[in-house]
């Protein structure tokens, strides 16, 4: 009616819009409004950001699926140039990464500064975004306008964990920048010492990387002295001093799990504080910070990576969390802070059980993704699996139907080949079992000729037994006939056996 006021529930549902729904995760309410008429691909006032870069940006795995489902532009960008590979790079968001990946998203995608999400993820320090980009065939080795390689990046910026994944997966340590730069002159101007040690250990030779020199004629000692990078500059005088550098594996490429490992607080606060490591940086053998303390039963180093929102849920190379290696270790006290009750308690376990509150225990395999990244409650979180559940046997059907109609069609589906192939190497097997037992039939007669020959002889030699004096007149007239009974037998039981040819499969 006219002068009537709408209700307030109403009122906020008009205000809403599709980037509001993305950033709350509420897929109801997006499905809601695009089927409206709202543009899928629409972008906000503010930010230029459409619904899949705010989804990439707030970590709504949920809403991102939604929309990659129903047709959202994946090389849509903001004036920067970023498509939301780039923000989920920037942000760090797993799952979303491989989500967009999945959908045929490009990994290699630049920026108006010639940036590729590999560049955005090692600046940031994103460890296991990066590899999650270089699994998906992103170029370790790519520029941009500067020719800044991602390792100059993670270098510039300090992020070791990023450094040792780029290497680990073949980029150049001695690659220069416009300016003549290699990454250890960044890290020594910056002075990142953890950084600036592991890239002397992987550089061409030590010497090399000390003496480099870039387009102004600086080695990295003259930009460490430069900038007063006082640590940079105490180690280089120190290894020229020694001429030769020994440097431990474990405390070079990751310090942060040495110093959770000695339960060494300070020294873990300052690495994770500065961004040197990602608080759920991973080794060589997929363990993270808290896998070291937890080991060792450093209940400090526990607690404070807990406070700073590392995630226990995390599995190494072996399949442990923390808390199962607290187990393995008896470190009782450490399982309790973990969350366990007791040392016989299996966490492998819950991965089985059918309680929904499982999957809010479990992030992403394999994942840094926080939960607290995606603004769900518990219920809107159970809610979300219930219709991803839904659209999984939707299109479970939707597949056995096409392959119906597949079918139909002529079309032969890969079980459908193994069946023919199947029938055709047991029509070859009963072909040859024919053979053989026509071979066995003409045998066995031949076999009842010798029988029946060898019975008459038999006979014969029993009648002279009974009667020796009989006469020979008697033998007489029958030995033609005889003879020519052996004659008859002979040639039937000249018939030989039939030649078995092996039919050989292609």
């Amino acid at each position: 009616m006219p002068g009537t006021k709408p209700a307030k529930g109403a009122e906020l549902q008009t205000s809403a819009t599709v980037h509001d729904a993305v950033r709350k995760g509420d897929v109801t309410e997006l499905s809601a409004i695009v089927k409206n008429g709202t543009n899928i691909n629409e972008t906000d006032k503010k930010y230029k950001f459409t619904p899949l870069h705010w989804a990439s940006h707030a970590g709504s795995l949920e809403c991102l699926h939604w929309l990659l489902w129903n047709g959202a532009d994946v090389t849509c960008t903001t004036p920067q140039g970023w498509t939301a590979v780039h923000i989920a790079a920037i942000r760090g968001q797993d799952a979303c990464m491989q989500a967009l990946s999945v959908n045929g998203a490009d990994m290699n995608a630049q920026d108006n500064r010639g940036c590729t999400p590999t560049h955005l993820a090692s600046a940031h320090g994103h460890s296991f975004t990066l590899q999650t980009l270089l699994r998906r065939a992103a170029d370790c080795n790519s520029a941009d306008r500067n020719d800044w390689r991602p390792v100059h990046y993670a270098a510039f910026h300090g992020r070791l964990g990023c450094l040792q994944t780029l290497v680990k997966w073949g980029a150049s340590v001695d690659e220069v920048d416009n300016n003549g730069n290699i990454p250890a002159h960044l890290a020594a101007m910056e002075g990142h010492v953890h950084c600036f040690k592991f890239l002397l250990s992987k550089g061409m030779s030590s010497a090399h990387t000390l003496g480099a020199r870039n387009n102004q004629g600086e080695t990295p000692k003259d930009l460490a002295q430069r900038f007063c990078k006082q640590p940079v500059l105490q180690f280089i005088r120190v290894t020229e001093k020694q001429k030769d550098i020994s440097l431990d594996h474990e405390s070079v490429a990751f310090p942060a799990h040495g110093a959770a490992f000695c339960g060494d607080l300070d020294a873990l606060r300052k690495l994770v504080e500065s961004g040197v490591i990602n608080v759920n940086e991973r080794d060589d053998k997929g363990s993270t910070p808290m896998h070291k303390a937890a080991g060792q039963g450093h209940l400090s180093c526990l607690q404070w990576l807990l406070e700073m929102g590392a995630n226990q849920n995390i599995r190494d190379d072996a399949g442990d969390t923390p808390k199962d290696t607290a187990k393995r270790f008896a470190q009782l006290a450490a399982v309790k802070v973990l969350g366990g009750s007791s040392l016989e308690e299996d966490s492998d376990e819950e991965g089985e059980s059918l309680d929904p509150a499982c999957s809010d225990r479990h992030g992403v395999e394999g994942s840094t993704d926080s939960l607290e990244d995606i603004n769900l409650s518990p219920t809107q979180r159970k809610e979300g699996r219930v219709r991803a559940y839904q659209k999984l046997e939707e299109l479970r059907k939707l597949l056995e139907i096409a392959r119906s109609n597949y079918r139909q069609l002529g079309g032969l589906l890969e079980e459908d080949v193994n069946q023919l192939k199947e029938a055709k190497e047991a029509e070859r097997t009963i072909q040859e079992l024919g053979t053989q037992l026509e071979f066995e039939r003409v045998r066995r007669e031949k076999l009842e000729m010798q029988l029946d020959e060898c019975r008459a002889e038999i006979g014969r030699l029993n009648q002279r037994l009974q009667d020796p004096h009989a006469p020979a007149q008697e033998e007489t007239p029958q030995r033609p006939q005889v003879r020519e009974k052996k004659r008859v037998k002979s040639r039937r039981s000249d018939v030989g056996g039939v030649f078995v040819k092996r039919i050989l499969e292609k």
